[in-house]
C-alpha cells in the first residue's frame, strides 16, 4: 500500500502554491505518511524555498531534500 501523495506545483506562483499546499494538508488523510512535492528548479528557486523554508504545518515531521533538486519530500507525523 502506497502511503505517499504526490503534488506538482509547476506553473504556480508562490502564493498559489502556498494556498494549494494548505488545501492539500487541510484535506490530507491520516493514512498518508509523506507528501512528495514537485516544485522544479530550472526556473528559479522561489517555489523550492517556499516549500523547504517557509511552508509549515503541524503534521510535517521533517523535510527531506531529494537528490533531484526539483523535489522535496515532506515526511509526516502520524499522531496529529
Amino acid at each position: 500500500m502506497d502511503n505517499s501523495l504526490e503534488v506538482d506545483l509547476h506553473g504556480m506562483t508562490v502564493m498559489e502554491a502556498r494556498s494549494f499546499l494548505q488545501k492539500v494538508f487541510k484535506n490530507l488523510s491520516i493514512n498518508i505518511t509523506e507528501v512528495v512535492v514537485i516544485h522544479g528548479n530550472n526556473r528559479g528557486d522561489k517555489l523550492a524555498n517556499m516549500v523547504r523554508k517557509d511552508f509549515k504545518h503541524k503534521r510535517i515531521d521533517r523535510k527531506i531534500l531529494s537528490l533531484n533538486g526539483g523535489i522535496t519530500i515532506l515526511r509526516l507525523k502520524m499522531d496529529c
